[in-house]
């Protein structure tokens, strides 16, 4: 659970994981048939306002700490949240707490 808290422990991070919860409405600009796999690297990238290094640090602690799924499609990686592992990490935090 020290690795999850850790990975929340940063303003970039937290803003990537509330963007991904909405990406309709945070990337709208991301196409059709890819839509369904995720948010692509650049786009996070561009939003975050973060070298292409940096952001993909962050989403590489984010990814393991179980908050987000990876899918690569030829050079293109795109990225998701998994919100079941969100949960659980939230429900094991509150009987921790």
């Amino acid at each position: 659970m020290l690795d999850e808290c850790k990975a929340l422990a940063n303003e970039t991070r937290l803003r990537v994981l509330e963007w991904l919860k909405e990406p309709d409405v945070h990337f709208p600009e991301r196409g059709g048939e890819t839509a369904e796999l995720g948010v692509c690297v650049g786009l996070i990238q561009q939003k975050a306002g973060t070298s292409a290094s940096t952001i993909s640090a962050h989403l590489a602690i984010l990814q393991r700490a179980g908050f987000l799924c990876a899918t690569r499609r030829g050079q293109w990686i795109y990225y998701r949240r998994d919100d079941a592992r969100i949960r659980a990490f939230t429900e094991q935090l509150h009987r921790v707490l």
